[in-house]
C-alpha cells in the first residue's frame, strides 16, 4: 500500500512521496511527488468525470452516512458498508462520490470489481485487490510481479516466508514456491485468508484503508470467504470496507454491529425533473414531456438518463423557444416502456457494423480491451476507431487507457446484458468461438490467465473439446489455489463438455473415472446428495465393469448415502462390507482408506464400536503413513468422537483430540481444525469443563462455518445447546438447538441427529418454562428414529421433559427414564448411561424417595469415574452429599 494516485489531465498516475520542500520567496513549504508510472485504477466515473456526469440528487442522506462511518474509521473503529439497488439506481455513483469527497484525505482506496464471469474464478476479488496494492500492471511479467510483491511486503513488514508464495500462486506466477510447502488445498485457503488478513492490517498501520468491492452478486465463494474473514477483522483497525451488489445477493457475514446497510430507492419526481432538466441542458420542459418521463421512468436514474437520450434520438421531442416540447402525437410513436426496450432502441438505430462491433463486445464481457476486440471482429483500424468513437459520443461505451492499451467498458452492466440477450442463439455461439480463439492467438504466452475466459467461451462456443480442456486446467488451479468450489464446478463443466463429444471408449473411461473422484470428493465434504447425483449416470456400468478399484469408490459412496441419508443400516453395510473386501484386494491403498473410514463410521452410528474402532483405525494408519497431516488429524478427531466418547472412554477420546488439535494446528487448515475444535470441545463437556467446551465448541463452530461441512455446523450448535442446557442457560440452549435444526433441516443428513435436536429444542422450552407444544409430536419424531447411537440419548430427553411438564406425566417419564437405561446398556454407552442414571435420581427426588435417588446417583458417580468424567463426578458428589 505504498504510493499515491493522481488524476492528471493525461490520465492517471502513480507517485512516490519525496517529502515536503520549501518554495522560493514562500513561507510555506509543499509535497513534493515523484511520477512512477501510470495507474490502472480506475472506475467507470473516473472516465465518465471526462464528460460531465448528471446532478448528484436524491443521495445526499446516504452520502453523509458513508462520510460518517469514515469518520469512525478514521479514529480505529473499524466500519463496513454494504450499498444495495436493483441495477440502475446510482451504486457505483454513490461510491464515487464518496471517493471524491474523501480525495484529500491521506487514505490509502483500493477497488476490486466483480464481473459475470467471476463467478467461476477463485479469488478473482482478491487477485484485484493484490494487483492494486502491489501496484501490478497488465504487462508485468513474472519476474517484475514477484519484485513488486516483495517490495511491498517489505514496505509492509510482512514475512516473506507466510504470504510471497500465496500472492505469487493467485497471480499465477510461475515458481510461486507453494508446492515446496505440503498442505491440503483447504489448508492453502485458510493461509491465503490470513496473509490477505495481514496486508489490510499491515497497511491499516500506516493510514486509513478503504476497500471498496463492487458487484458482489457476481462473486466467487472464495472471494466471499475472504471478504467474511477480513470483515470479522476490522473493528479495532484503521479499515472502511464498501460493498455493492443487488438485492439478490445474501451475504454469509451476519449481523456485526459496524456493518451498515444502505438501501438506494427510487427518485422522486423532483429529484428526477433535476435530473432530466441537466440532460436536456435547460428547465424549460412542457409538462406533458415531464409526466410522460416520470411516468415511463418511474424513478430509476440510469432509465432516466437512457430514456431522455432514446427520445432525443428517436426525434420525439424538439426544442422550441427554449423549451422543450413533445415534436409528435405519442399515439404514433412506439415509445420504449421498459429499460430493456430503451436500450434496444438506441442500439437498433445504430448503423449495423457497430452495432455488431457493441454486441462483439457484450460477448466477451463488460469490459473488453482494444487489442481483442481487433482480433476478434479483424476491423481495419481506423474503421473500428472510428465506430468505438461513435459509441464513446453515445456513451453506451466508457474508454480508459491510452491507445493502443485501451480498454473499454460499457457503461451499464444493464447495458452489456440486454445487448447480450438480444443475440441470437446461433450468432452467440459463432461469437463465443471467434473470442475464444482470439484469446489463444493473442495472448498465447500469458494463456494461464485466461483459462476462466476461454473454458467459458469454448463451452458456449459448443467446442466441448477445448472447453473440456480449459475446464480441467482452471479446476487444478483452483484446486491448487484452496478453491475447491470452484475446482468442483468446472470439473463438472469438464464433465459436461466431455458428455457432449463422440464416445470412445476412452473418453468413458475418463467420464467414469472423473464422476467417481467427485463423488468421493463429495462425501469427504458430506454433500451426500449431490454425490449420488453425480455419480447416478456411471453407476450400473461401472458395477457391471472390470475395474475393481473403482468398484469399490462406487460401492463407498453408494454405502454412506444409505446410512447417513436414508438411515438404512442393513443396506449400507452390504455395500460399504463388498467395498472393504474389494479393495483390500487391489493396489490402491487411497481406495482401502476410503472404505476403511466409512465402514467404520456406519458401524460406530449401529453401536458396533469394537469394529469401529479398528476399521477407522486403519484408515487413520494410511494417512499417516502417506503423510497427510490433514486427513490424519480427522481420523484421530473421528476416533475419539465416533468410538472413544460413546464407549465412555473420555481420557482416552480426550488425548486423542489433543493430538489431533496439535496436528491440526501445525497443518493449518480449515478441514482439520473444524474437526479438532468440535471434538475437542465435545470431549471438555464430557469430562465437565463447561467453560473450555464453549471456548472451543465455539471456535469449532466458525471453523465449520467456512468449511461448508454438512456435519459439524450443526453437530456444534447442538454440543453448544448441550453445554447451555447443562449450565442453566435454556434460553441460548434453545437458540443453538433450534439452529441446529434448522441446518439439519437444510442439509437433509442424519435424520436421527435432528430429530435428538428437535426434543432437545423442546426439553429446553419447557426448562425455560415454555410449555407450548404437542405431546404426540415428538412421540412420532422418537418412532421416526433408526440410529441406534441415539436411542438411549432421544429416550432421556423425552423422560427430562416429562418430568418437568407438570405432577401428572411423572410415570410417564419413569417408562422414558428405563429405556434410555436399558438402550444405553445395550449398546455399551457408558457416559450416556450414567447421565440416564442422573435423571433417575432426579425422577426418585421428585418423589420423595431419596434413599433411591441416592443409589441413582453412587451407581452414576461409580461410572463417570470409571469414564474420567472428573466434572461430573465432583458435580453430583456434591448432589449426593446434599441429599437428606
Amino acid at each position: 500500500m505504498t504510493g499515491e494516485t493522481f488524476k492528471l489531465a493525461e490520465g492517471f498516475f502513480r507517485f512516490e512521496a519525496l517529502g515536503k520542500r520549501d518554495v522560493k520567496g514562500k513561507k510555506e513549504s509543499i509535497n513534493v511527488y515523484r511520477a512512477i508510472a501510470p495507474s490502472t485504477r480506475r472506475t467507470r466515473f473516473d472516465v465518465s468525470t471526462e464528460r460531465g456526469l448528471t446532478p448528484f440528487v436524491g443521495r445526499k442522506r446516504e452520502l453523509e452516512l458513508l462520510l460518517d462511518s469514515f469518520e469512525r474509521a478514521k479514529t480505529g473503529r473499524g466500519q463496513a458498508f454494504s450499498i444495495v439497488s436493483e441495477a440502475g439506481m446510482g451504486k457505483s455513483r454513490l461510491l464515487y462520490e464518496f471517493r471524491k469527497s474523501v480525495a484529500n484525505e491521506d487514505v490509502t482506496f483500493l477497488e476490486g470489481k466483480c464481473l459475470s464471469y467471476s463467478r467461476g474464478v477463485g479469488y478473482h476479488l482478491v487477485i484485484d485487490l493484490l494487483k492494486a496494492n502491489f501496484d501490478i500492471l497488465k504487462g508485468d511479467g513474472d519476474a517484475e510481479i514477484r519484485a513488486k510483491v516483495k517490495r511491498g511486503l517489505k514496505t509492509l513488514g510482512l514475512d516473506e516466508s507466510l504470504t510471497l508464495p500465496y500472492f505469487l500462486e493467485l497471480l499465477s506466477v510461475k515458481n510461486s514456491g507453494i508446492d515446496k510447502v505440503p498442505m491440503s488445498s483447504e489448508a492453502k485457503k485458510n493461509r491465503i485468508m490470513e496473509a490477505v488478513k495481514q496486508i489490510v492490517l499491515k497497511g491499516s498501520e500506516i493510514r486509513l484503508l478503504i476497500l471498496a468491492f463492487e458487484d458482489l452478486h457476481w462473486a466467487d465463494k472464495t472471494s466471499e470467504d475472504i471478504l467474511k474473514y477480513i470483515l470479522e477483522s476490522i473493528p479495532g483497525v484503521r479499515v472502511l470496507m464498501l460493498f455493492t451488489y443487488r438485492p439478490e445477493f445474501v451475504h454469509t457475514w451476519g449481523g456485526r454491529s459496524y456493518h451498515n446497510q444502505i438501501t438506494l430507492n427510487r427518485l422522486s419526481n423532483r429529484e428526477s425533473l433535476v435530473m432530466v432538466a441537466h440532460i436536456l441542458g435547460t428547465e424549460e420542459i412542457d409538462s406533458d414531456l415531464e409526466d410522460l418521463i416520470l411516468d415511463k421512468t418511474e424513478g430509476v436514474p440510469f432509465f432516466i438518463e437512457e430514456f431522455v437520450e432514446s427520445l432525443k434520438a428517436l426525434r420525439v421531442i424538439e426544442r422550441k423557444d427554449s423549451k422543450y416540447h413533445l415534436a409528435k402525437d405519442i399515439q404514433n410513436v412506439a415509445i420504449p416502456s421498459t429499460i430493456q426496450d430503451v436500450i434496444m432502441a438506441r442500439v437498433d438505430s445504430l448503423p449495423e457494423g457497430t452495432k455488431e462491433l457493441l454486441q462483439t463486445g457484450s460477448v466477451i464481457e463488460r469490459e473488453f480491451s482494444y487489442e481483442l476486440i481487433k482480433q476478434v471482429t479483424g476491423i481495419p483500424e481506423q474503421e473500428l476507431l472510428s465506430q468505438l468513437s461513435l459509441l464513446k459520443d453515445l456513451e453506451l461505451l466508457y474508454e480508459r487507457g491510452i491507445y493502443p492499451q485501451s480498454t473499454y467498458i460499457f457503461k451499464h452492466a444493464l447495458t452489456q446484458e440486454v445487448v447480450y440477450d438480444s443475440i441470437l442463439t446461433k450468432r452467440k455461439k459463432v461469437y463465443h468461438k471467434k473470442i475464444a480463439r482470439a484469446i489463444e492467438e493473442l495472448y498465447k504466452d500469458t494463456i494461464k490467465h485466461y483459462y476462466v475466459m476461454l473454458a467459458e467461451h469454448f463451452t458456449d462456443g459448443e467446442n466441448y473439446e477445448k472447453g473440456a480442456t480449459y475446464s480441467k486446467l482452471t479446476s487444478k488451479r483452483a484446486e491448487r489455489t484452496g478453491s475447491l468450489n470452484e475446482a468442483i464446478n468446472y470439473a463438472l463443466k469438464r464433465v459436461s463438455c466431455l458428455e457432449k463429444l463422440p464416445r470412445t471408449d476412452s473418453l468413458i473411461n475418463e467420464i467414469i473415472h472423473l464422476r467417481t473422484i467427485l463423488g468421493l470428493f463429495m462425501i469427504d465434504m458430506l454433500h451426500f446428495k449431490k454425490a449420488q447425483e453425480i455419480i447416478a449416470p456411471i453407476v450400473e456400468l461401472t458395477l457391471k465393469g472390470s475395474n475393481n478399484k473403482r468398484i469399490a469408490q462406487i460401492l463407498t459412496i453408494i454405502g454412506t448415502r444409505e446410512f447417513v441419508v436414508e438411515e438404512n443400516f442393513p443396506k449400507a453395510f452390504g455395500h460399504l462390507e463388498e467395498a472393504l473386501r474389494i479393495s483390500k484386494k487391489t493396489e490402491g491403498i487411497g481406495t482401502l482408506a476410503v472404505a476403511s473410514y466409512w465402514l467404520g463410521c456406519a458401524q460406530a452410528y449401529n453401536c458396533d464400536f469394537e469394529e469401529a474402532g479398528v476399521n477407522i483405525g486403519r484408515s487413520e494408519k494410511i494417512q499417516r503413513e502417506t503423510k497427510i497431516p490433514w486427513r490424519e488429524a480427522a481420523l484421530k478427531n473421528l476416533l475419539s468422537f465416533l468410538v472413544y466418547y460413546n464407549q465412555g472412554r473420555i481420557d482416552l477420546a480426550h488425548e486423542t483430540n489433543r493430538q489431533a488439535l496439535r496436528i491440526a494446528d501445525e497443518s493449518g487448515d480449515i478441514y482439520s481444525k473444524t474437526f479438532a475444535y468440535c471434538c475437542q470441545g465435545v470431549s471438555c463437556f464430557d469430562r465437565g469443563s463447561f467453560q473450555q467446551a464453549l471456548e472451543f465448541l465455539s471456535l469449532g463452530r466458525e471453523f465449520s462455518k467456512k468449511l461448508g461441512q454438512y456435519w459439524w455446523e450443526p453437530g456444534s450448535n447442538h454440543f453448544l445447546g448441550e453445554v447451555y442446557f447443562e449450565t442453566g442457560q435454556y434460553q441460548k440452549a434453545k437458540d443453538h438447538y433450534h439452529k441446529a435444526v434448522t441446518l439439519f433441516d437444510q442439509y437433509g443428513n442424519w435424520p436421527s441427529a435432528n430429530i435428538l435436536s428437535k426434543i432437545g429444542l423442546v426439553r429446553a422450552q419447557i426448562l425455560n418454562s415454555e410449555k407450548d407444544f404437542k405431546i404426540e409430536t415428538l412421540y412420532r419424531y422418537i418412532s421416526a428414529a433408526k440410529t441406534k447411537v441415539y436411542k438411549g440419548e432421544i429416550r432421556r430427553y423425552m423422560g427430562e421433559i416429562l418430568l418437568n411438564i407438570d405432577d401428572h406425566h411423572i410415570s410417564e417419564a419413569e417408562d422414558w427414564i428405563k429405556k434410555a437405561i436399558e438402550a444405553n446398556s445395550r449398546n455399551g454407552m457408558r457416559w450416556h448411561l450414567a447421565k440416564s442414571r442422573v435423571l433417575y435420581a432426579e425422577f426418585f427426588k421428585r418423589k420423595g424417595d431419596t434413599s433411591k435417588a441416592g443409589k441413582q446417583l453412587s451407581a452414576a458417580i461409580k461410572i463417570f469415574k470409571e469414564c474420567g468424567a472428573d466434572g461430573w463426578v465432583e458435580k453430583y458428589e456434591k448432589e449426593l452429599a446434599s441429599l437428606p
